[in-house]
């Protein structure tokens, strides 16, 4: 299962995106004697790019049977038996076990993904003190 990001985010990504590249083509078509520095606008706008298909494409978290997975460059997997604490703090829910921990940001989570987050972690076993679903169970 994937949870998805808000689509607000992939409409900034793409506007800069298109913003960069406008500029970046602007720039070297008008300034007269070209140096490294003038790519430097089509570059940011390489990076937008990437990361607006990276992230359509892979979403911010997966689910599966045994784990849990942020999808970024250095992602974070953990394995939702070894799950020891959750602790919501700020909007982030924070996965703690023994050796790693993981903060999952809900403000850039859709809300449609962000229940089924909220159903699967509350169907972790854990202590009524060592999760924030103990009054939703």
């Amino acid at each position: 299962m994937k949870i998805k990001y808000k689509n607000k985010r992939f409409k900034k990504h793409l506007i800069f995106g298109i913003l960069w590249t406008i500029l970046g083509f602007l720039n070297l078509n008008y300034s007269g004697d070209n140096s490294w520095i003038d790519y430097g606008f089509l570059v940011i706008a390489i990076l937008y790019w990437s990361s607006y298909f990276y992230e359509k494409n892979n979403q911010y978290l997966t689910i599966d049977n045994d784990s849990i997975k942020k999808n970024s460059i250095a992602g974070k997997k953990i394995h939702l038996s070894d799950i020891t604490w959750i602790k919501k703090f700020a909007g982030d829910y924070i996965l703690k076990t023994d050796t790693e921990e993981l903060t999952i940001n809900t403000e850039v989570v859709d809300e449609k993904s962000l229940i089924e987050l909220n159903r699967i972690l509350s169907k972790l076993n854990l202590p009524a003190d060592k999760t924030p679903f103990a009054n939703n169970i």
